[in-house]
């Protein structure tokens, strides 16, 4: 399974993008399955609907809900990345511990994820 980052979402739907070309052809030539999770889908829900852009596309991904264990990991990934110097943004936490937890990959451009991955986050860059 592979996790597309809200960040990947948003170059795939912007049909002007090189990026988002590499992560439509990403998702073509994979055999993993490609979810999101419902954090990145209201991320990208919300700059969608802020537009006035059509989000009817993106409600047919499959979703991976954030659930307890995915708490629990979260806290403990952001407090390490803080005890390191590595500040990261909450969401960013929560979306790697729904990644690790399901030992899934997270495609994603932000490069600043890579703190989480000595904790077992799969980061894949089209």
């Amino acid at each position: 399974m592979i996790i597309l980052d809200s960040d990947a979402m948003i170059e795939a739907i912007d049909k002007h993008s090189r990026r988002g070309e590499r992560v439509l052809n990403a998702m073509a030539q994979t055999k993993e399955s490609m979810v999101t999770t419902s954090i990145n889908l209201h991320e990208v829900l919300y700059g969608l609907q802020r537009l006035g852009r059509p989000t009817h596309e993106l409600i047919r991904l499959p979703i991976v809900n954030f659930e307890k264990q995915d708490a629990l990991l979260s806290a403990n990934l952001e407090l390490e990345a803080k005890n390191r110097g590595n500040t990261v943004p909450r969401v960013d936490a929560m979306i790697a511990s729904i990644a690790i937890n399901r030992n899934a990959g997270l495609l994603t451009f932000d490069a600043h994820l890579e703190v989480f991955k000595p904790f077992g986050l799969k980061l894949f860059t089209p």
